[in-house]
């Protein structure tokens, strides 16, 4: 037995009713593979440390079970060891129901909650009373700063634990949580009242872009802190050209040199819908400047003259199970994939991985629209998503879906190829470029053009031609599109980091000008 909580919990007549309600399936996997769940990580430990209260069950002579609450101080169920909690019992209203049960049944159960965050630990083990002789124990289980009485303390061996998914918690705040959520918003706005108190009022961009598809920014949504949804329909109020999922749309951007640039932004809408679609934005303080202009420029009413939407990380069509696999602002393409499978009664499952749940934009929605199906790990909350576990323990012909970080990205491939999955079930979309750890400098040879551009290590071939003033065609600069693939000599030794060339193509000589380079010191291209 893997799971040591399921070992407990499942029970022969728990698994029946699981069967009956087309459950089990889904936890089949925790029957397996090494044991794990009954010793605490840093993880638990560090969410223990930071509650003020649990609830308690004991089990009476009658057989009836009896739930309390315990509070104290943040940390007083403190952790001494990876299986051993402990906490000093508080002087109450003096009935002793809990006390009195441990004395014929050790037998505990333990919920601690994360209201804010919608995180919850469930723990079982056996309970002991710490002998008022045994000055040292009943010592580390004392609070300085908690200065109720103390009446007893209590040892907790742990058996098992298990986290719960956040459906059905109500976020709930105490006062510091508030203030922690409300003081850097105060903030902002004091910034902004001092700035429009001190500046001359500036003309508002009404329009930008020059595309062919005229949007309106209809709608702007706070996700979280740092993550605004826009809403985007047409400017003649007519049906948007239809999209699959996983499409993005390019978006103009005015830069604070008054530059305008393009960004891409996956479509995280419903893709059946065409009255509007819905990008999402992650502020990035230390990226290029295109999400910062776009939170500070983007407004109601503002005209985006836009390319027609385009898809480079489609879902293929498929009978077989899919895992969708999200993390942090990567969920805006998987979040329409999921919403298209659902739509389909196609089977499926999301794994969305994020920093704190607060922080993990559509999570509500998601919940509610997926269920059972969703799955969120917040690594703030001591939950991680094992990249390796989620693989082995999924059928084969299984297809999956990644957007994540190029870091996450890299570890997801390593263990897809050492687990067997075949490369066209493996579908993924990267933030930004790939990043080569080996690259060099390089001289590049333009042909018809007659020019030699030194390309330094930090830059791609492509904006080194674009720096030259040559016009190429190119688009996401990510090597997912193939609109800048070129023809080089197939003898060419070249690193590919793109994700759209075959394996064909990459043998005659077929390279992404954005993301590819040589392995040598020079390269020759016909531009």
């Amino acid at each position: 037995m893997a799971h040591q909580y399921a070992k407990i919990a499942f029970t022969k007549t728990v698994r029946q009713v699981q069967s009956e309600q087309n459950s089990r399936s889904g936890y089949a996997s925790m029957d397996v593979g090494a044991d794990y769940n009954y010793l605490l990580s840093q993880a638990e430990a560090d969410f223990i440390a930071q509650r003020d209260s649990f609830y308690m069950a004991s089990v009476s002579e009658t057989n009836w079970p009896y739930v309390q609450h315990r509070g104290g101080a943040k940390g007083f169920l403190k952790v001494i060891d990876e299986n051993t909690l402990g906490f000093a019992d508080f002087k109450g209203n003096r009935q002793y129901v809990s006390t009195g049960n441990f004395r014929t049944n050790d037998r505990v159960s333990i919920i601690l909650m994360d209201y804010p965050n919608r995180r919850r630990l469930k723990i079982l083990g056996h309970i002991s009373l710490v002998d008022e002789q045994d000055w040292q124990t009943l010592a580390l289980l004392e609070d300085d700063s908690y200065r109720a009485t103390v009446e007893r303390g209590f040892i907790i061996k742990l058996d098992a634990f298990d986290w719960n998914c956040p459906q059905h918690i109500t976020p709930r705040y105490n006062e510091a949580e508030l203030s922690a959520l409300i003081d850097p918003l105060q903030q902002k706005v004091d910034i902004l009242t001092a700035q429009l108190a001190d500046n001359k009022p500036q003309q508002a961009i009404k329009a930008l872009g020059d595309g062919e598809l005229a949007l309106v920014i209809s709608g702007v949504r706070q996700l979280t802190p740092e993550i605004r949804a826009y809403e985007l329909r047409a400017l003649d109020g007519e049906a948007l050209p239809v999209i699959s999922a996983g499409s993005h749309i390019k978006v103009p951007v005015q830069l604070a040199d008054k530059k305008i640039v393009w960004r891409h932004y996956s479509i995280s809408s419903n893709p059946s819908r065409t009255d509007c679609y819905e990008i999402s934005v992650k502020k990035e303080s230390h990226g290029r400047g295109g999400s910062q202009a776009i939170h500070q420029i983007y407004q109601l009413g503002l005209i985006l003259n836009c390319p027609l939407p385009e898809n480079f990380f489609p879902l293929v069509e498929s009978t077989q199970h899919t895992v969708l696999i999200a993390a942090g602002i990567g969920i805006t393409p998987i979040k329409s994939m999921a919403l298209a499978l659902l739509q389909n009664n196609a089977s499926f499952e999301v794994h969305y991985a994020g920093r704190a749940i607060h922080q993990m934009a559509y999570r509500d929605r998601l919940i509610r629209q997926l269920d059972e199906k969703l799955h969120l790990y917040s690594s703030k909350e001591g939950s991680k998503l094992s990249l390796e576990r989620l693989i082995q323990n999924t059928t084969p012909n299984t297809h999956y879906y990644f957007c994540g970080p190029n870091s996450m990205l890299n570890d997801f491939k390593k263990l897809a190829l050492e687990n067997g999955i075949p490369n066209e079930n493996i579908h993924y979309e990267q933030f930004s470029s790939a990043v080569s750890t080996s690259a060099q400098a390089c001289k590049l040879i333009l042909k018809k053009s007659n020019l030699e551009l030194e390309v330094s290590k930090d830059q791609s071939l492509l904006d080194a031609i674009l720096a030259a003033d040559i016009n190429v065609p190119y688009s996401c600069k990510t090597g997912a599109c193939k609109s800048c693939v070129i023809q080089v000599d197939s003898n060419s030794a070249i690193e590919h980091l793109d994700n759209c060339l075959t394996e064909q193509e990459r043998a005659v000589g077929k390279m992404c000008l954005c993301v590819s380079r040589p392995t040598s010191k020079e390269i020759t291209i016909d531009i």
